[in-house]
Parts: structure tokens; C-alpha cells; sequence
């Protein structure tokens, strides 16, 4: 007979990884309880719908500012299929913390951007980043193109 999953520990779960209530409770389930266990398996769903949504099209943006003591700015282009995710808090947290990136460390393009080591958690990279805001919000996200400016 399977456990029986708490209110609690669902919310719980969900608090940790930002996935939706259903999500956390299949996973909860599935995992027979053990948190752990669940946030790696919802951290594994994450993975496949990051790859099923990779090509669809991304039409709302955000241009996004950023001037660092007045001697690097950061223009950055950032893409979601909805005007919903673009005005959430993940992706405007993903959005600033990429700019910080570029004004930090620099990059000649998108691609060498997305490869670099995370400057807030070096144990990820900047596309492991974007991965998990596509995970929690469901949508396909993209850094569409960015320019870095220093005096």
C-alpha cells in the first residue's frame, strides 16, 4: 500500500524546488515519501520537459539594463513564449543575475555565455541556470543576444 503523502510535505517540496503542487506530489508518491528521492526525480522531469520545450517559439522578451559602478553596463535581450513568465520572478531573478554574469565575466557570444561556470555557484553553468527556470516555469526561455559596455 502506498504511504500517505501530507499537505505539508507537498508544500514543503514545492518550497524547495518551485515545482507545481501536482508535480511534487507525483513525485512524493512515486518516491514513497522521501523528499530527496522526489526532488531528484523532479529535478530528472525537469531535464525532459527543458528538452521538449527547446523549440518552441519564444515571441515576448524583456530588454534588461544593468550598470555596474558606473563603469560596465549590460544590455541584455532575454526571451519567453509568454508575457506571464516574462513578468514572473524566476525569470526576472534569472534575468538580472545573467546580466551580473556578463558584467562580471564578459563574453563574445551567446553560446560562450551560456557555457561559462555560474559566478554565484561555480558547481553550475549559466545554461544550467536557464534549464531550471524552464523547469519551474513550464515555458522555454532564451538569451536572445546581449552587449556589455566598459569605460
Amino acid at each position: 500500500m502506498a504511504k500517505e503523502i501530507s499537505a505539508e510535505a507537498v508544500q514543503k517540496l514545492r518550497e524547495m524546488t518551485g515545482a507545481g503542487v501536482m508535480d511534487c506530489r507525483k513525485a512524493l508518491i512515486e518516491a514513497e515519501g522521501d523528499v530527496d528521492r522526489a526532488k531528484q526525480i523532479l529535478s530528472e522531469n525537469g531535464v525532459a520537459k527543458v528538452e521538449k520545450r527547446a523549440g518552441r517559439e519564444t515571441g515576448a522578451g524583456l530588454a534588461y539594463s544593468y550598470v555596474h559602478a558606473e563603469r560596465i553596463g549590460v544590455l541584455l535581450e532575454m526571451r519567453a513564449e509568454t508575457d506571464f513568465v516574462v513578468n514572473s520572478e524566476p525569470f526576472r531573478a534569472l534575468t538580472h543575475d545573467i546580466a551580473m554574469q556578463i558584467a562580471a565575466v564578459g563574453a563574445a557570444n551567446v553560446e560562450e555565455l551560456l557555457a561559462q561556470p555560474y559566478i554565484k555557484d561555480e558547481s553550475k553553468t549559466v545554461k544550467d541556470m536557464v534549464n531550471e527556470v524552464i523547469a519551474k516555469v513550464g515555458e522555454n526561455v532564451i538569451v536572445k543576444q546581449f552587449y556589455r559596455i566598459e569605460v
